[in-house]
Order: structure tokens, then sequence, then C-alpha cells
């Protein structure tokens, strides 16, 4: 049995080929929930949606978000009406959310209303949401006055284009809530624990926010592996610079070895970063070097095969 820690669009790219590699029935995946947000009334889980639309093969390739073939007629329409929709909401898409949010609302959980998504579009590996508690990523950002001011991680990475310095970060709720069921299990009977590659600040940084969890990793330190994002001192795509500089963290695959240190005793890190192998085994992990860009599904198979193989 896999168990995965992921976020989005990186996260799912790598998941697609890990599917390819193992049986996906194997796999459970833990989803960031910290981006969700609440946009005309319902509730959108991108982080989750992106995972399921792209193992289910419906994602759009272009994007790296929402679904193949989308039309936006009805945010079009909502601008008439004066509505911001900066934050765009496929009309295809808005029906997984007006699902979710009905369910929601007749008090089924964040857990059984994944379950049931992930089941309606026939994605075979199980999807846990982190918690079925409120956890929202708060970003504090300086104004150009020197002030600061608290965005929600969608206003400040979407609405604002991750544009406005970074001062801090925290993840409001997480102290109060709880691993959603079958979380800190999956950790605890994997062979095998991936971190994906994934935004190490707002993607696994919720996550590990979650009271157990990151006691969960420590615990199996030697069965975790994790992917680094970042290529050559820059993230393969996302703002994970714009985020982990500022809260003091290197942006290469050191920094990334180091902030994962703790839990995770080996990083698969890209061939173009294979003189920092030194470095990361310095921290206490082992470097694997391997192909990390995922320019195709081929080459995600390769990494996930490199990648398990890196803990076998």
């Amino acid at each position: 049995m896999l168990t995965a820690l992921a976020g989005g669009v990186g996260a799912a790219r790598f998941l697609r080929g890990l599917v390819a590699v193992v049986p996906p029935e194997t796999v459970t995946v833990i989803v960031n929930t910290g981006d969700d947000e609440v946009f005309h009334g319902l509730h959108v889980s991108p982080d989750l949606d992106s995972v399921t639309y792209t193992l289910a093969g419906a994602d759009n390739p272009e994007t790296g978000w929402g679904l193949a073939g989308e039309t936006f007629r009805t945010v079009e329409a909502l601008e008439r009406y004066g509505h911001e929709t900066w934050f765009r909401l496929g009309d295809t898409d808005l029906a997984t959310h007006l699902h979710r949010t009905e369910r929601l609302r007749a008090g089924a959980s964040l857990s059984e209303v994944t379950s049931e998504i992930v089941t309606a579009w026939g994605v075979r590996s199980r999807l846990l949401p982190m918690t079925d508690d409120r956890v929202a990523t708060r970003i504090t950002v300086q104004n150009p006055d020197g002030a600061t001011t608290e965005l929600a991680m969608q206003d400040w990475f979407v609405r604002r284009q991750a544009e406005p310095p970074v001062v801090s970060v925290r993840f409001e709720g997480a102290d109060r809530s709880e691993a959603a069921p079958g979380v800190l299990d999956a950790l605890d009977d994997a062979e095998t624990i991936v971190i994906c590659p994934s935004n190490p600040v707002i993607s696994i940084g919720p996550i590990l926010a979650v009271p157990g969890i990151r006691d969960a990793l420590i615990a199996r330190r030697d069965r975790v592996v994790g992917v680094s994002p970042i290529i050559g001192g820059k993230p393969v795509r996302g703002p994970a610079d714009r985020l982990m500089g500022p809260l003091g963290i290197e942006v290469s695959c050191v920094g990334v070895a180091r902030a994962y240190a703790d839990f995770c005793s080996t990083l698969v890190i890209d061939a173009a970063d294979a003189e920092h192998v030194a470095a990361v085994e310095a921290l206490g992990v082992r470097g694997v070097v391997a192909d990390t860009l995922m320019r195709d599904a081929r080459i995600a198979a390769a990494l996930a095969r490199e990648t398990l193989a890196a803990v076998a």
C-alpha cells in the first residue's frame, strides 16, 4: 500500500504517473484543503478536484486546472450582474461544486463527499481530505505603503497573481482540527509514503499543520520519500519561490530537504541539481537524482518508478 501527500497540479501529474506503475487501488492520497474557499455560495476544493480530474483523465492539460473542453458561460453571465469572477469556475466544473455544497449542507462530511465524487469519476485510488474541519491558509502581505494585510490564499494567488510580497503564512483553524478519518491509518499502514512535488509552504504545509500528521510521518521516516518541486533554484510552476524565500526557506532542493528533514529520509531531486546531492545528504536526507520535469506521462511514470525504488 502507498500513501501520498498532495497539493494540486504538480502532485496530480506525479500521481498520474504513479497509478501507471502500481495498481491504482493500492494508492491513498491525502490532499491539501487549506486552499478551499467559497465562491458564489459554493464550496470549492481546488486541490481535491485537480487530483480527481487528472486521475480520471478529464483534466485540462493546457491550464493544469479544471476540465478539458470547459466553457465559462455561467461566470460570464454572472459578470452581467456585477459579480466578481476572477476565480473562474467552468460550467461543467460547477456541477462538482454544487454537489459538494448540497451534500455538506445536508450534514455529510468532506471525506464522505470526496468519496462520492471520486467514485462518480471512476477514480480507483482513495482520496482523503487532510481534515474534515475548516483549515484556511492565510497570507500576510506587505502593501506599497509599508502596512500589512492578511489575505485568503486564493485572493493572493489568483486574484492578485501572487504579486504582493509575502510576510508570513498561517493555517487558520489547524490547531483545532483533526485528521480526516483514515488519514493516520493510511500513514501508519503504508509500505511507502510519498511527498508529491507540491509547494512546500501552501500545499504540504497545511497538511503537516493538522495535529498528528507530522508525528505520524516522523514515526515512519525511513519509509518517506519526497520529490523536490524546485529545479535549478526555481519552482516548476506556481509561486513557491515567492513564499519560501520570505519565510527563510532556501529556494532550492537543499531548502526543501531542510524543511522536510525531520520526517523524510529520501529526496528525489532533478538531474539539473545533481551537484547539490552532498548538501542534501549533509542534512541527513538521502539524495536521489532523476528527471523530475514531468513533460509528459511517460516521464511522470518513470519518475514515479524511480521514487518508489528509492525506498524499496
